[in-house]
């Protein structure tokens, strides 16, 4: 199919339109049509990009169904996807129907509600099939403006600080990366990503105002992006913007933000800082594996003594990133395929644990832990639901949790065994935590007065959790639907990087001998 990526990116603005141009009103009836105008354009979405999925050759390591047309002002439109990005595109277009549904409660302002979210999910699927260093730019920062929104509208009391501490902290980190993009484009004289992932930036070293840059503009570029894509993840100690962006994010907007949003930081590293800057890449592997390992135990234990429950899981998310970042610059097959598994993984298991989080919130308007207690006597299907996905996130074996955790601890092995001693200490910690939620807000005697009447989940919210259990549970078990897509994809990029990094010693080794 011709332009099939095209219609998958930009279909949701056609719902987007018909809602803005055709619905009118407030009442009730308007609401519910725009929901399922809203609905309709996800579900439809998703189809449309099965047959991405279904025509993908994953033994092609390069882009496929790439476009490419003139664009405004001499840019070029390009868009393409690989065996890294495909299953991004998948993920996206496989939550928004969820992310939907659960806004069906919502009475605010719903028509933008719901625009807003069509709008985010255009926006996420143009950063994974972007070919080309603008456009990728254009959707990786216009992604904050309808996020901000959903946060700063619907969000709880303190939504104004954490909607603009959300967008400061990423926009400020971008910047640099904008700075990096026009570098780039002088020295490689394109924009077209593919070319620059197979040009050869400057790695000799050299002094900027008195300081020897090792690594020479590789390492400068790579810092640059770094900065981006370190607040997006968000890697330790850039983090602090997440916390609170996800506890005055209403449900919805936190599913999203913890499933998608946050893989795009991972994404630009695989994407950029590896096949574009590897001398850099190699350079400073242990810098990150380090911040890894710290992000990891450090969030962990600041989860523990949470008293929010989005707060708690807040910090999971941020430590579960770190695995992300410590497979990826691992740089070996493991590491990556773990990485990349992780950060599919995550998008399941945290979107369903702030769903947990917003069937609970949605009865007693309290997301704190000691309000709760006993739930297993009233909420049965709640309490199994939500021992699945916290044992799914703990790393239980059997779920996707444990095959993504597995790999990158044994890719980060190979590398260094000290960080992947300190990670695997993370692994306890998020036991601890996430069992310590969960028997202070299901188990024991239901005791409160005010959550003896609470009722079980309904169907509607049973049937958003279903699509999450079997996705969780498949590739728990059968892990090969993903490695098998992205396996060669990731074994060309680590051969690239090695390719790159043994070229450079030898040169840097002839050049010492000339000396």
């Amino acid at each position: 199919m011709e332009n099939l990526l095209s219609l998958t990116t930009f279909f949701p603005l056609v719902g987007a339109a018909i809602l803005a141009i055709f619905l009118r009103g407030d009442d009730a009836e308007a609401q519910r049509n725009a929901k399922w105008v809203a609905m309709g354009t996800t579900l439809a979405t998703f189809i449309i990009s099965l047959f991405i999925l279904f025509d993908f050759d994953p033994q092609d390591t390069g882009f496929q169904f790439v476009e490419e047309r003139e664009w405004l002002l001499g840019l070029t439109y390009r868009m393409g996807v690989d065996g890294i990005s495909v299953l991004f595109v998948m993920l996206t277009t496989f939550l928004m129907p969820l992310v939907i549904a659960a806004c069906w409660d919502v009475t605010h302002r719903v028509k933008e509600y719901m625009i807003a979210f069509l709008v985010l999910e255009t926006l996420m699927l143009g950063v994974f099939m972007a070919l080309d260093l603008v456009l990728f730019y254009l959707f990786f920062e216009a992604g904050l403006i309808p996020m901000f929104l959903i946060i700063g509208i619907w969000g709880g009391k303190e939504r104004i600080y954490a909607s603009f501490k959300f967008f400061l902290y990423t926009f400020l980190g971008s910047v640099l990366m904008l700075v990096a993009m026009v570098a780039m484009f002088v020295d490689a004289g394109t924009t077209d990503i593919p070319t620059l992932m197979g040009h050869n930036f400057g790695s000799e070293t050299f002094s900027l105002l008195g300081i020897q840059i090792i690594g020479g503009m590789q390492t400068l570029l790579w810092l640059a992006f770094f900065a981006s894509f370190a607040v997006k993840m968000p890697m330790w100690p850039v983090h602090t913007w997440l916390p609170d962006a996800h506890v005055q994010a209403p449900t919805a907007g936190s599913v999203v933000l913890a499933a998608i949003l946050l893989k795009m930081g991972g994404y630009g590293f695989l994407r950029f800082s590896l096949p574009m800057f590897p001398v850099a890449s190699d350079l400073l592997a242990p810098l990150v594996l380090w911040l890894s390992a710290i992000a990891i135990v450090y969030t962990s234990l600041v989860a523990l003594v949470q008293t929010d429950m989005k707060k708690l899981i807040a910090y999971s998310s941020v430590a579960h990133m770190g695995f992300v970042t410590m497979g990826i610059f691992a740089i070996n097959q493991q590491g990556l395929d773990g990485a990349i598994f992780q950060m599919l993984s995550h998008g399941f298991i945290s979107g369903a644990l702030f769903l947990c989080v917003g069937v609970i919130y949605d009865r007693m308007h309290t997301r704190e832990i000691d309000a709760y207690g006993g739930l297993v006597n009233r909420m049965p299907a709640y309490a199994l639901i939500f021992m699945l996905f916290t044992m799914a996130n703990v790393g239980l074996p059997g779920t996707s949790g444990f095959v993504g955790e597995f790999l990158t601890l044994v890719g980060v092995f190979q590398v260094n065994t000290w960080v992947a001693a300190v990670a695997a200490t993370g692994v306890i910690l998020s036991a601890g935590y996430a069992l310590w939620l969960y028997r202070r807000v299901v188990m024991g005697d239901l005791i409160k007065e005010s959550l003896k009447s609470i009722s079980d989940m309904t169907k509607r919210e049973k049937a958003i959790f279903a699509p999450l259990v079997v996705a969780t549970l498949l590739l728990g078990v059968y892990p090969a639907l993903i490695t098998d897509i992205i396996g060669p994809s990731v074994e060309a990029l680590v051969s690239q990087v090695e390719v790159a990094v043994a070229e450079h010693e030898t040169a840097t080794m002839v050049a010492e001998v000339q000396e």
